[in-house]
């Protein structure tokens, strides 16, 4: 028998290489929330439930005659946005798991960050997130984890999926589009000589875990860490932009307790400069070392990452350059919508 899995945020990046994975599975059925569904992709010829997410109606609707749902859809941004993050993320979150649970939904599937908790405890997906006063969207992503825990039941399995930070085609939102233009000024340092690792993960392993969770049995709440298959430096990663690209590199370093403040000034400079600023404190959280390894996903799901980071990175950065003109704004283009970032 078949398994209807409903894709929220179905064209964005998560959304996108999860409906490209389930789309191989012939024991699946998958079918795309979305508001645009002229940008899905022209291989999907499934059903497709067009809508807004914030749109109370339309969340009861789109969760009727559904197994599982895969949560991809978000409104993101790297520093401020509290309002908009509420509006357009958490609230219909929280509506959707709610309608889910009340249309008889089996297994709900959330697209979460392993930035959730902090560093010191990343290594076990089930330790209990940390709102962060200074990444709004963080904290929505924190008080969605805390629901899903709340509601979980033998009827209602939640699983939360902590990915990694996002690398690969289709994704013009996130550390890398924040970083070329910045790194091109020369004011960029390194953060601790960029001695610390960075959990990339490419959207076709993203679409993969989801399968896998989809498809085995779990216990009526869990999560599990999901990453790339290795976890390079900062440093790594800029000298491999560098010597691929021609990218400059830092020319300095600063340690983490000079590099906060200092992006805590860049924020608050943000109300009276006509530009976005060169760095934000979340920006700095992503790069605190952190021990998170893919063990528990790949002896529970059966979880194997293929892609490696440098084909990812130098895929998503050719992509950019045909496509993006301009720098890459910190939230999901400054509009109130639902997008599939992180």
């Amino acid at each position: 028998m078949s398994t209807r899995i409903l894709i929220t945020g179905a064209t964005g990046f998560v959304g996108s290489h999860i409906l490209e994975s389930l789309m191989q599975d012939r024991q699946v059925i998958p079918i795309a929330a979305c508001r645009s569904p002229e940008n899905l992709s022209p291989d999907f010829k499934g059903e497709v439930r067009i809508g807004d997410l914030r749109d109370p109606q339309y969340i009861h609707s789109v969760t009727q005659n559904i197994d599982i749902i895969c949560h991809a859809a978000a409104w993101s941004s790297l520093f401020a946005h509290k309002r908009q993050s509420r509006t357009n993320f958490l609230e219909p979150s929280l509506r959707l798991i709610q309608s889910a649970q009340n249309a008889g939904v089996k297994k709900f599937i959330f697209t979460s960050s392993t930035s959730a908790t902090s560093p010191k405890y990343s290594t076990n997906a089930l330790h209990k997130g940390v709102p962060k006063r200074f990444w709004p969207h963080l904290s929505s992503v924190v008080a969605i984890e805390d629901n899903l825990r709340e509601v979980a039941n033998s009827e209602f399995s939640t699983i939360i999926l902590r990915l990694g930070i996002f690398t690969g085609r289709r994704y013009r939102l996130g550390l890398i589009p924040i970083l070329l233009p910045r790194l091109r000024t020369h004011l960029v340092p390194w953060v601790k000589g960029g001695k610390t690792h960075l959990p990339l993960i490419d959207g076709r392993d993203i679409g993969q875990a989801f399968l896998k969770t989809a498809k085995t049995e779990l216990p009526s709440h869990d999560a599990f860490n999901i990453i790339g298959a290795e976890q390079p430096t900062v440093r790594s990663l800029i000298t491999f932009i560098h010597q691929n690209f021609g990218y400059p590199k830092p020319h300095f370093s600063v340690p983490f307790f000079v590099a906060y403040p200092f992006a805590w000034l860049m924020e608050k400079l943000n109300p009276v400069v006509p530009w976005e600023p060169l760095v934000t404190r979340s920006i700095i959280y992503l790069m605190e070392e952190n021990k998170i390894t893919n063990d528990k996903a790949q002896s529970q799901l059966g979880y194997e990452p293929t892609i490696q980071w440098q084909d990812s990175v130098r895929e998503q950065i050719h992509e950019l350059h045909q496509h993006q003109g301009k720098s890459m704004s910190m939230s999901s283009n400054k509009r109130d919508k639902l997008n599939a970032t992180q």
